[in-house]
């Protein structure tokens, strides 16, 4: 049977630790920049350089996210980043901009890189596609079956890994990609900044009907 890992988030040093100790077999953390929440507590370089050496030392591994939808100014900003993240070694990379994605495979080759539940990856094909690509491993789409999952397994390479999230939201969007926040609040989801719009209570209202605020469900 093929060996599964327990993978949890941490949002800051003391949870990553606490996630080491209780049993994680690896952790992933966003550092200060290009990770999707950017109102979390997040990593500072030294603190990332502490939660590596910590879950090192107890046989855990630690990857980072770099998973923003980047534009043309984050580039050179990103390639200095992953140059001090090869000086650190953590044990991979995610990822979901294609840009992005070949930023990391140039200035720290050594360094896994992980496709981003964030690429919306759902079909063996895509799989395939970061695999040549010199991904080794793609996080599935939230919206897929077991069934679909599967599939995908048996028509990929057997060193390539999939991984799953098993808890947590289920977003609107096809795994992040809402643009409901940029609209609303010039806070925009696919760099780290959503708002949550999903979440708000809605109403709606006819326009020959002015004031008469029905449910949605209505």
């Amino acid at each position: 049977m093929r060996e599964i890992e327990l993978l949890i988030p941490a949002s800051n040093l003391e949870v990553l630790k606490v996630a080491v100790l209780y049993g994680a077999d690896a952790v992933y953390i966003g550092g200060e920049m290009y990770g999707l929440r950017a109102k979390a507590k997040n990593f500072s370089m030294e603190d990332v350089k502490e939660g590596i050496e910590f879950a090192h030392k107890h046989g855990v591994k630690v990857y980072i996210t770099a998973n923003i939808v980047a534009h043309n100014g984050d580039l050179e900003g990103i390639r200095e980043y992953f140059k001090e993240l090869n000086e650190i070694k953590p044990d991979g990379l995610i990822i979901s901009d294609p840009g992005v994605f070949m930023i990391a495979k140039e200035v720290c080759p050594s360094i896994d890189r992980h496709i981003s539940t964030q690429a919306n990856s759902t079909n063996y094909a895509t799989y395939q596609f970061w695999y040549e690509q010199g991904a080794s491993r793609v996080v599935s789409a939230r919206e897929l079956s077991l069934e679909e999952i599967k599939e995908i397994r048996a028509n990929i390479p057997d060193d390539m890994e999939i991984e799953s999230f098993i808890h947590g939201a289920m977003c609107i969007s096809h795994s992040g990609r809402c643009l409901l926040s940029n609209y609303f609040t010039g806070r925009n989801a696919n760099s780290g900044e959503c708002t949550h719009p999903c979440r708000w209570k809605y109403a709606v209202m006819e326009e020959t009907r002015p004031g008469e605020y029905m449910p949605v469900y209505e």
